[in-house]
């Protein structure tokens, strides 16, 4: 590999947020999220995704949109992202408004990785209330968000509003 090429790699990074054993570990956790972050686009990354898990002693990224502003906030230039959101566990509408929220926000520093995977045993599933959507139908849920992200049109009823005409960059996360 030479210089020019190594210069030239786009790196990401890929923040499960994981959880150290003792009191108050998840605060630390999300504290040093935010640290990484910061020294990641230090280091000149292109990319900070956060994964989505729910229930899981070891990992703090279960309110990923949330982590996502935070971690946009802390940083000025790196570019963030879910990797990836799991659509059946929440509805195409609302990942467009977060989403759009935050890239309005942050103007070309979002990005919007879907996965299809639950991210979590049965019983978190059930909790989280989606219904019956399944990985089978990421396909519609992926072209749901699309259009939520997309212009509107004259008879669009309904508008994710921020997030219409954001055009996140979407992403298949592995999942």
């Amino acid at each position: 590999m030479t210089m020019n090429t190594l210069r030239d790699t786009r790196l990401s990074l890929l923040n499960l947020v994981p959880i150290r054993h003792g009191e108050g570990a998840a605060t630390e956790a999300l504290h040093e999220t935010m640290e990484l972050a910061v020294a990641a686009e230090e280091f000149g990354y292109h990319h900070y995704w956060i994964a989505e898990h729910h229930n899981m002693n070891a990992v703090a990224s279960s309110a990923t949109s949330l982590l996502i502003g935070q971690v946009a906030a802390a940083t000025e230039r790196i570019k963030v992202g879910s990797g990836g959101i799991m659509l059946p566990n929440h509805a195409p509408y609302v990942v467009a408004e977060q989403f759009g929220t935050l890239a309005s926000l942050y103007p070309g520093r979002i990005d919007l990785g879907l996965g299809r995977a639950p991210g979590t045993d049965p019983w978190t599933a059930r909790a989280l209330r989606r219904g019956d959507a399944t990985a089978k139908d990421l396909p519609a849920q992926v072209a749901e968000v699309r259009r939520y992200l997309a212009p509107g049109t004259p008879t669009q009823r309904v508008r994710a509003i921020p997030g219409q005409n954001t055009n996140v960059p979407l992403f298949r996360a592995v999942g």
